[in-house]
């Protein structure tokens, strides 16, 4: 009799080691697939990636990044996000004059949406986009064939940098509203404080040009 008690117990020992056992791994394995954030980023990634917005209106609570980081001959550049005439979509879109002074003697000029406003790598502030596949927006000329030499997102430098770039350009832009999509395939976005950028120069511009752009988004 005392023979099967003990036989009794130790089965049931053994059946209680071998399923904490389980237990305990399959606890471990599914915490090591939770997402964290790295240090220093805003997290945005998740299971299945969201739209994530840098301009659909003026005022939109899930705009995203400042149209803060001027360069070139910034006094050419005259910036207006509220335009209300023929916005591709909603109540306003942006519009954009770049003269032909060259007031600062460069010949260029181009802007930067950046997090924080005015950061060019020297502060924390870059968002965790992983997950997103392309960049889109649209864009349109006031007269059509006003060329801009690049369109791009990333690729700010400094103590904080952005951990990848991609581009296209250059472009010609019509009259009409027309997307175009910047490919993320392939890209590390785990850092971006530098969500999107412009630049054009006199030289294919002579006579300086004015173009609208709407509905700014990764997806």
């Amino acid at each position: 009799m005392k023979n099967k008690i003990f036989l009794v117990l130790g089965a049931f020992l053994i059946f209680s080691v071998i399923g904490c056992g389980k237990y305990s791994e399959q606890k471990t394995g599914e915490a090591t697939t939770k997402a964290v954030a790295p240090a220093g980023k805003t997290a945005v990634a998740a299971e299945a990636f969201k739209p994530f917005s840098i301009y659909t209106n003026k005022g939109a609570v899930d705009n995203h990044f400042i149209p803060s980081g001027w360069m070139g001959d910034t006094a050419d550049i005259a910036f207006e996000d509220t335009f209300q005439e023929n916005p591709h979509s909603g109540r306003t879109c942006i519009k954009i004059t770049y003269s032909n002074a060259a007031s600062g003697g460069n010949r260029w000029a181009g802007l930067y949406w950046q997090n924080p406003a005015g950061n060019w790598g020297k502060s924390k502030g870059g968002f965790d986009l992983t997950g997103a596949t392309k960049l889109t927006f649209w864009a349109r000329g006031e007269k059509g064939g006003e060329r801009i030499e690049e369109f791009k997102m990333g690729g700010i430098g400094g103590d904080y940098p952005d951990s990848d770039a991609a581009g296209i350009g250059p472009v010609i832009l019509t009259k009409e509203w027309k997307q175009y999509t910047i490919d993320l395939g392939g890209k590390d976005l785990s850092y971006v404080s530098g969500g999107f950028c412009w630049a054009t120069n006199l030289d294919v511009n002579p006579d300086g040009c004015t173009f609208y752009l709407d509905d700014i988004i990764y997806e």
